[in-house]
């Protein structure tokens, strides 16, 4: 082993330990700077320079397979790790001598308020299987929930409270509210159960009566969500992370401030929750056409 493979496992235990970073997180920060090792033949971390660097984005750039929000995340890795380095006292280039790459600004796009109801009221019948699928419907739009954190959720949990404690992205702890509709489904859902699993939402066979496999899953969520979007007539690509837009625009719509916003999201950054305040400005819009240009019309 290298002297920079063996701090890059120190860095790659650091971002585990110290910094609580997910194993995810931590999956990509490996797979970017071992590429980037591999690429420039290091064996040291002196051996970093910024035309070594500007190289590998070079490299990067004409790869046609790469999105530039992917090539960023290279940057970013080689940044973090020099900066790590530093604080191990490393004679290495400064992070700041390399600059991130300009990308352009997240658009969100979200479906009409009038097809989030008619999705919200696709499921019909009275089974365990609608009945799971309208609870679901309404937990992610009640929430904001990430889709991962849905399928974490557990049955045995005080639901008629309105609201339950979870555990997100980076293992921080967020309280996530229920609105009443939502509460309304989980009980008739969980009603209709006669298994003892403890995951709230599972996924069951074909058969009939169908058995239950277990914990639902993301990609069985995002086939439901596609499923029901087709069913209430919405032409738009819908995702589980679709209601969870809709969740942010509709609480800053209805006048939630930015930073209640973030915190019920389980964002670390308030610059990620920015990225919705493009969908608000309708009202900007209304403001604009009732008090601009008066003077011109006196």
């Amino acid at each position: 082993m290298t002297e920079i493979e063996r701090y890059l496992k120190d860095y790659l235990d650091y971002l585990q330990i110290e910094k609580n970073r997910s194993p995810k997180t931590k999956g990509v920060y490996k797979r970017c700077l071992e590429k980037f090792i591999a690429y420039s033949k290091l064996t040291r971390p002196e051996d970093i320079t910024n035309d070594m660097v500007r190289s590998f984005r070079i490299h990067l750039a004409e790869d046609t397979e790469l999105k530039r929000n992917t090539q960023a995340y290279y940057v970013i890795s080689i940044r973090n790790f020099l900066k790590y380095l530093i604080k191990r006292d490393k004679d290495v280039i400064s992070p700041e001598k390399i600059e991130l790459p300009q990308i352009p600004k997240r658009q969100i796009e979200i479906i009409e308020y009038a097809d989030l109801e008619r999705l919200l009221a696709a499921p019909k019948g009275s089974d365990v299987k609608a009945l799971r699928d309208k609870a679901l419907l309404e937990t992610l739009f009640s929430t904001g929930l990430r889709v991962s954190e849905l399928c974490a959720l557990n049955r045995y949990m005080n639901f008629e409270r309105g609201e339950i404690t979870i555990r997100g992205k980076g293992e921080k702890l967020r309280i996530v509210f229920f609105s009443e509709g939502a509460k309304k489904a989980i009980k008739e859902y969980l009603d209709a159960r006669g298994d003892a699993e403890e995951a709230l939402f599972i996924s069951f066979t074909k058969a009939n009566p169908p058995k239950v496999i277990g914990r639902v899953t993301p990609r069985t969520v995002q086939r439901l969500i596609s499923h029901y979007a087709k069913a209430a007539g919405i032409p738009r690509h819908v995702s589980p992370h679709t209601l969870r837009h809709l969740f942010a625009t509709d609480l800053l719509v209805n006048g939630a401030d930015l930073r209640s916003v973030q915190e019920m999201l389980g964002h670390s950054n308030i610059q990620t929750t920015q990225i919705y305040t493009h969908l608000t400005n309708q009202e900007l819009q209304d403001i604009h056409k009732a008090f601009h240009g008066k003077r011109r019309d006196e």
